[in-house]
């Protein structure tokens, strides 16, 4: 038996079927882009399918979360979501449909049973022991009778043909003992009513394929117009272990909540086991459409590098229009996320720095920590910066004086409080950037930030001469 590239129509039918049972895994997220991405270069159908039968494993917030994560990235579904346990009756006719013409059979064997019997078989797996008792079908698990000889070989866009002979493959719970159908049949009764062309998804699924294809067969007939498969890579982390939920930040909803770009990190996972033909990466949503192939996808596992990630992020935020910037940033510019009260913010203050901000973060969380100083009432100082910025403590005092006694009278632009600083190092024997450090820490707080002279200006010569002051007095009392 060969699943192979069916004579497709123009038109193709994918469909992306997670089960909420967790927050959403990006290697989920890269696999509904690669279907939403073959979908709409071909002028196909992108279907949503919650696998949610497992009650047990479920949660509706989960499904919420799915929902949200993924119209947060702009992959738009065209049909659904549907709900897979709202299908249950096409299930259990399907069973039915089975049972009757001796595709399945019942097992009462327990799985300690199996597993004895296993360690004195040279196969191992279940063993076929009730394939000949004739078990009623009530109150027990129904396998799958799998054919003694022969092979199914599964055409992958990705991997090319693999083969699977029959004797390899045991004869599979389809049914548990409470009648419940399980997911390899759920999956292939949906994708048959729902005429799904391609079925792309993890390699993690590859191993049940040909269980899929055995029962596609069995339901549709040997003429069944079986769905070509693609089979993406695994992501690993830097270790090159398989990513996990319990190990790595997997969760697309902790990227959303530190501050990425949807465009960004759907570019970002687009690279994950594609590349685009002239190597390049930062990549508008038109040309992804328009470039992404299934044939080009590496079978290799794909390394999820967050810094690699975060580069892509940067360079999105980057491009935007300042006004966007603006825009995007002002979550983490209002309370709960911001760390001054409400009524501090001053639009105006920000949107003069945010250009310069802008060019600095390369997450939009980030951006608090670059503005705060003007929202806060007095400077949260980190003390490392400090303590750098003060080793030489006579140089840091004579700087921190100077600067107080020119920023009193200079004009108040970026320029004139460059020349003034620039002054003022010159006269004690030190070079500008080492000169700005005690000044930027005692009115920022931090040792790195937008460019010091800018945030002076916005910041004003009251607040600003009064953070220098204070930290003058703060060297007088450190040293007494």
């Amino acid at each position: 038996m060969t699943a192979a590239p069916s004579g497709a129509p123009a038109r193709p039918r994918v469909r992306f079927a997670p089960s909420p049972t967790g927050y959403f895994h990006v290697g989920s997220a890269r696999t509904a882009l690669f279907n939403w991405l073959f979908a709409r270069q071909r002028g196909g159908t992108f279907v949503l399918r919650i696998e949610d039968t497992d009650a047990e494993r479920n949660r509706e917030e989960w499904v919420t979360g799915i929902v949200s994560a993924m119209a947060w990235l702009g992959l738009d579904p065209d049909e659904g979501p549907y709900r897979q346990s709202a299908r249950a009756g096409d299930h259990e006719r399907a069973v039915d449909r089975l049972w009757e013409s001796g595709a399945l059979y019942a097992c009462d064997c327990t799985r300690e049973q199996v597993e004895a019997r296993a360690k004195a078989n040279a196969t191992p797996g279940y063993d076929g022991f009730c394939r000949p008792r004739g078990l009623d079908r009530a109150g027990h698990a129904l396998r799958f009778r799998v054919p003694d000889e022969g092979t199914t070989v599964v055409h992958d866009l990705v991997r090319g043909d693999v083969r699977f002979p029959h004797g390899a493959i045991e004869d599979f719970v389809v049914v548990k003992s409470n009648g419940q159908p399980l997911f390899v049949l759920a999956n292939v009764v949906d994708d048959i009513d729902m005429a799904i062309t391609h079925v792309i998804r993890g390699e993690d699924l590859l191993p049940s394929t040909p269980k899929a294809l055995l029962l596609w067969r069995a339901l549709e007939g040997a003429g069944a117009t079986l769905p070509a498969f693609a089979h993406l890579p695994m992501l690993v982390n830097e270790k090159r272990q398989k990513l996990s939920k319990r190990r790595d930040p997997v969760a697309v909803e902790l990227y959303r909540e530190e501050g990425y770009l949807p465009d960004a990190m759907r570019n970002y996972l687009a690279l994950l086991g594609w590349s685009h033909p002239e190597g390049r990466e930062i990549l508008p949503l038109e040309e992804l459409v328009d470039r992404f192939r299934l044939e080009d996808v590496n079978h290799s596992p794909a390394f999820f590098d967050v810094t690699k990630l975060r580069h892509v992020n940067a360079e999105y935020l980057r491009a935007m229009a300042v006004e966007a910037f603006e825009e995007a940033a002002r979550p983490w510019t209002e309370p709960p996320l911001a760390p001054w009260p409400a009524e501090n913010f001053d639009p105006g203050a920000f949107r003069a720095l945010a250009p310069l901000v802008q060019e600095r973060v390369s997450l939009l969380s980030e951006v608090p920590a670059m503005v705060d100083f003007l929202f806060l009432d007095e400077p949260v100082v980190d003390e490392r910066s400090w303590r750098e910025a003060t080793k030489d403590r006579e140089a840091a005092q004579a700087v921190l004086a100077g600067v107080a006694a020119a920023f009193r009278s200079c004009p108040w632009t970026a320029a004139d409080i460059h020349a003034a600083t620039t002054a003022v190092a010159e006269s004690v024997g030190r070079k500008l950037g080492r000169a700005q450090a005690p000044v930027r820490v005692a009115v920022t707080g931090r040792s790195v930030g937008p460019p010091l002279f800018e945030s002076l200006e916005v910041l004003g010569r009251p607040r600003a001469l009064a953070r220098v002051e204070a930290a003058l007095a703060r060297l007088g009392a450190d040293s007494a």
